[in-house]
């Protein structure tokens, strides 16, 4: 056996092939089967997306329009799960609760694991369904009734409506859904492995989607959106951003939204959301966040590019704050992710089983050796 080589983390490990997402660090590319995401973002629509990632291309319009006609029909989730967020307490973080209703979503109808053809179904009827689970306890968690799902509406604006009760604007609907497609896939990332891992035993589809939820969750992950919000409140203001940016450095505090594990260059999607934020920002008259954060931006890299170094914003720099100005709660942020990701999630499910074989990587032991039993008396 040839010699194991030990990389912290996997990092620059191979662990399998996928023809899914291409990401270029040293330049910033991100693409879906070979489309670049500022294309898909100016272009496309969730449901198009979705079925690029899915299927390996994009549809007909005939795919495209029975495709969409498809997913709203499949929307609404089944009495239980929602008697299963009810009985959770209202201080549950929203990802346990919808780590909980994907368990759940996996004890209904037919469980195929596998190569089976009905898995396709299984990957469409959970994208349908996380929005309406999201939903649901976020109304929940406020003391309301979870609104049905309607299947007249775009992904993006069912969702709000689900969660505020008012249908939006085609021009935020349309903005949120461009942030769904931003955080659709990401190629091997932890929750995305975390996923593949599962499904390499073959467990099914629900209970893969679900063990990602729960890597999705950590703070180094999916939860880092809401760190920069948490992060925010500690600036002052625009004026005082630079100086604050400066005292955090030198007190060795992390700036959240800043850098990236893949990226050398500004992050693709962050050019989109920044757009998205400043936009946004004027229409609702409230500039204060997006100001705040290009100073942070520009002084962040002032003082680094001192050091010989770059360093740019990554996707969740400007996501919470667009969030936030959206009139979505902070804690419903990292689901949102979720909403978006259980599309890559399900294609990457779907990739593994085609060639499957189960991941088993080894350990470097660092343990003690050659120790020798003692009675407990001697010990």
């Amino acid at each position: 056996m040839a010699e194991a080589t030990f990389a912290k983390g996997l990092e620059g490990v191979i662990a399998a092939e996928s023809s899914i997402c291409k990401i270029n660090g040293e330049i910033g590319l991100l693409s879906y089967r070979g489309y670049e995401i500022a294309d898909l973002a100016e272009n496309s629509n969730f449901e198009e997306t979705t079925w690029l990632l899915l299927f390996g291309h994009l549809p007909s319009a005939t795919e495209l329009a029975d495709f969409t006609k498809k997913l709203a029909s499949r929307r609404a989730i089944d009495s239980y799960i929602v008697d299963v967020l009810r009985a959770l307490p209202r201080t549950t973080h929203p990802m346990i609760a919808l780590q909980a209703a994907v368990a759940a979503h996996g004890s209904v109808g037919e469980i195929p694991a596998g190569p089976d053809p009905r898995n396709v179904d299984r990957a469409i009827d959970l994208i349908a369904r996380f929005p309406t689970m999201v939903a649901a306890f976020a109304r929940i968690r406020e003391g309301l009734e979870p609104i049905a799902p309607r299947e007249d509406l775009g992904h993006g604006q069912n969702f709000l409506y689900m969660v505020n009760g008012e249908v939006p604007d085609e021009e935020t609907g349309h903005i949120f859904d461009v942030c769904l497609i931003l955080h659709m896939e990401h190629s091997f990332n932890a929750s995305t492995f975390t996923g593949r891992v599962v499904a390499s035993s073959l467990a099914p589809m629900d209970a893969s989607v679900s063990a990602a939820v729960g890597s999705l969750y950590g703070p180094l992950h999916g939860g880092a959106n809401e760190q920069v919000l948490h992060m925010l409140k500690d600036v002052p203001g625009p004026d005082a951003a630079a100086q604050w940016v400066a005292d955090a450095l030198a007190s060795k505090r992390k700036i959240m939204g800043m850098g990236h594990r893949v990226y050398k260059a500004k992050d693709p999607r962050s050019f989109i959301l920044e757009s998205f934020l400043k936009r946004i920002s004027e229409k609702r008259g409230d500039d204060r966040d997006y100001r705040t954060l290009k100073t942070i931006e520009r002084t962040m890299g002032e003082i680094v590019e001192k050091q010989g170094k770059k360093i740019y914003p990554n996707v969740d720099f400007f996501s919470g704050s667009l969030y936030q100005l959206l009139g979505i709660q902070t804690e419903e942020f990292t689901p949102i992710f979720a909403i978006a990701r259980v599309v890559g999630w399900t294609a990457h499910i779907l990739e593994q089983w085609q060639e499957n074989r189960i991941f088993r990587p080894r350990a470097l032991y660092t343990g003690e050796t050659e120790l020798k039993w003692k009675p407990v008396s001697d010990r």
